[in-house]
């Protein structure tokens, strides 16, 4: 596939049924074609050209069941369960309950502490790569028992990925503003870094898959930030004023690349 279109190879094998078309052209076609009224169009071209007989069955059962559709009675608007699931899953719920239980633990240390304990926030530590938990179990094959269903839609891509990421960021940002106020933290301190990390995760997801890449980013947040920080009791640079600027050039670069490369995520890859 290129940039607009699907190839002629793809369309023609995709109506043969080719055995040789592998899963991931397969499933990348079928979220092509949803949006794409001309590949849609060469498709039942190439259908009616290369397959007849599944032509002529196609036609039959459309004619058994016009009248019947006809006839249907309209489905009842979905209930709100059925919306949360688009952008949730069931095993986010104690994914998300336990980055919440930890933004609670280290809101409960730092006021024991009190504001002249001399040491850096927890809140302010843990909060940006907290989301980056729930991003992780949001989008995972070993996480999901949906996994297979999802996997198997033509929305299963970044339209999904960022719906479930808003979803997360919808329930710890809150919490993490709450825990910000109640030890005098900012978000100006936190939320740059949370948003750059957030997407510096889904950038790498594209490439190493979604969970890999969450992986990668909380191991390097606890090396480089984290394990210094609370050695030597001092806020890290990359959490003061001065490396905002910083954050908000990776933010933008995160942005970019998932933009870029928003076609990987209809690949199974990203769900590793």
């Amino acid at each position: 596939m290129n940039a607009e279109h699907a190839s002629a190879r793809l369309v023609v094998g995709y109506a043969r049924g080719d055995a040789d078309l592998v899963a991931d052209e397969v499933w990348a076609l079928e979220a092509h074609l949803e949006g794409c009224r001309l590949c849609r169009d060469r498709l039942s071209d190439a259908v009616t050209a290369e397959a007849p007989a599944v032509a002529a069955l196609t036609e039959a059962v459309w004619s058994d069941l016009g009248p019947q559709l006809d006839a249907a009675v309209p489905a009842p608007p979905r209930s709100y369960r059925a919306r949360l699931s688009a952008w949730t899953t069931p095993a986010m719920t104690p994914w998300l309950a336990m980055v919440l239980a930890v933004t609670l633990l280290a809101l409960l240390l730092d006021l024991a502490a009190g504001p002249g304990s001399g040491r850096a926030s927890l809140v302010l530590l843990f909060a940006p790569v907290l989301p980056v938990c729930g991003v992780a179990a949001s989008w995972s094959r070993g996480l999901d028992p949906a996994y297979e269903l999802t996997a198997s839609t033509p929305r299963a891509g970044l339209h999904l990925v960022l719906r479930r990421t808003a979803a997360v960021l919808a329930v710890v940002i809150p919490a993490l503003l709450a825990g910000g106020w109640a030890t005098g933290v900012t978000a100006a301190q936190w939320l740059l870094p949370c948003l750059a990390l957030t997407a510096t995760t889904l950038a790498l997801g594209g490439v190493i898959g979604v969970t890999r890449a969450a992986v990668a980013v909380a191991v390097g947040w606890v090396a480089v930030v984290l394990a210094p920080t609370l050695a030597t009791s001092r806020t890290a640079f990359v959490l003061r004023a001065e490396g905002l600027p910083v954050w908000g050039l990776l933010l933008a670069l995160g942005v970019g690349v998932v933009i870029a490369r928003r076609g990987a995520y209809t690949v199974l890859g990203a769900h590793r």
